[in-house]
């Protein structure tokens, strides 16, 4: 990027180069932002620690040292809840526990890990090196609430999304110095960029909505990977590898892994060896999707060709 910026206008040409990017490079809206941290599985996010500290730390002059303390799941992970928690959620505690467990809601900071465990919302909130005993402002926003159930877990979430959305501005200019950049912007982009519009008279319906599921899926793998469209088919990509690429078509969507053939376990034998056939995307092995009945074995010859890029990055 340091070739996008303006030297004598150091922050307003940083901010504008943001604001002109497309495709996966794109600075999301507010918005965007604050509706996928709501449902992002952050207990396994693996900037969750710096998340945190952000949240807890903003405006704060006496910084918290995050790697002090440990996660906490207000709502416990144990599968096998209490009776007390089962009616504290309520009738589908179950899927309340399965869809809200590890996103942001759900999810603070401790030193008495071991002292809250699993006891009930109640105990958690009052027992000494509780929610209402610790000095955290994670925590401090956990203690307003009498009973912890799924209405509980939203209210705190949107109250932590819309500290995240001051913590991480978006970029704002003027639309008058806007146009100062735009012009250069304009020039300076490639002929070469391409949206999935490029590729939209490929697609059936059906094939469209596979994409998107797969899509979906893949960018789910890591918070990294990224999807880049070609002139010639679709990458997905971790860090500078294409670890899978993508090419629609009406009946089917052609996949390309880029690792090799022998490299893979595919009890199901759904790829097939084009090391010597002229072919599209990157990699020697080739998959078609035709149907979503295909998608899970198909994802874990995915998963698989993304471990062994991310493994030689």
């Amino acid at each position: 990027m340091s070739k996008e910026i303006d030297k004598t206008d150091y922050l307003n040409s940083l901010k504008a180069a943001f604001i002109f990017k497309t495709s996966y490079r794109r600075f999301p809206s507010d918005e965007e932002f604050r509706r996928d941290l709501l449902i992002k599985d952050l207990y396994n996010f693996r900037n969750r620690n710096y998340l945190l500290r952000k949240l807890e730390n903003h405006n704060r002059k006496e910084i918290v040292n995050v790697e002090n303390y440990t996660i906490e799941h207000i709502m416990p992970q144990n599968k096998n809840l209490s009776v007390e928690w089962q009616t504290a959620l309520g009738s589908d505690w179950e899927a309340i526990q399965l869809s809200y467990l590890h996103t942001l809601g759900n999810l603070t900071l401790t030193e008495y890990n071991s002292e809250l465990s699993d006891r009930s919302f109640s105990e958690k909130l009052s027992l000494v090196g509780g929610f209402k005993d610790s000095p955290l402002w994670l925590n401090r926003s956990v203690s307003k609430f009498s009973t912890w159930k799924k209405e509980s877990i939203e209210e705190r979430a949107n109250i932590l999304a819309e500290r995240a959305v001051t913590v991480w501005q978006s970029p704002v200019l003027s639309e008058d110095v806007l146009k100062l950049f735009k012009k250069n912007e304009n020039e300076s982009k490639s002929k070469t960029d391409y949206s999935i519009e490029h590729h939209a008279n490929a697609f059936s319906s059906e094939t469209h909505r596979l994409y998107d599921l797969l899509k979906t899926r893949i960018l789910n793998i890591d918070s990294s990977v990224h999807e880049e469209v070609k002139k010639f088919y679709i990458a997905f990509k971790y860090g500078n590898r294409n670890f899978v690429d993508l090419l629609p078509a009406k009946q089917t969507i052609k996949i390309w892994l880029n690792c090799n053939f022998g490299e893979l376990h595919d009890p199901d034998h759904l790829g097939r060896d084009v090391t010597d056939i002229g072919h599209r995307g990157n990699g020697d092995i080739e998959i078609s999707l035709k149907s979503e009945t295909d998608l899970e074995p198909i994802m874990d010859l995915i998963q698989q060709s993304f471990i062994l890029n991310s493994d030689s990055e």
